[in-house]
């Protein structure tokens, strides 16, 4: 847990309110949903399976939310990049945060693994 803080804590603003919002709005999902940290970010997991994760891009600086499976998100607010599996939805931390759109984002999400379109191990 204390890596977990550090990361958040060793942000600069306004990033780190944007990103500590943005953990608050996922942690709210659903209570199966948990945090760790890999790959030196954190890590949003449904029930123990990576869904999402937080980062900041190298160019802008700005907060993002990686969805792991993003190619079954069809939003269009989601931009794959280079990616073939992973989208990001790009965060401006000097605007409000779009909740809306992160809440139908998340809740899609989360449908592929409550669903049964990501298999999860039980």
């Amino acid at each position: 847990m204390q890596e977990i803080q550090h990361f958040y804590l060793n942000q600069k603003e306004p990033n780190k309110s944007c990103l500590l919002a943005l953990r608050h709005i996922i942690l709210q999902q659903d209570a199966d949903v948990s945090e760790t940290i890999k790959y030196g970010m954190p890590c949003f997991c449904y029930r123990k399976k990576a869904f999402c994760y937080l980062w900041t891009d190298k160019r802008t600086t700005f907060p993002y939310l990686l969805m792991v499976e993003g190619k079954h998100l069809d939003q269009v607010q989601l931009e794959a990049g280079q990616r073939l599996r992973m989208k990001t939805l790009p965060i401006d931390p000097q605007e409000d945060l779009p909740i809306d759109t992160i809440e139908s984002i998340l809740t899609a999400a989360l449908n592929l693994y409550r669903n049964g379109t990501i298999k999860i191990k039980k």
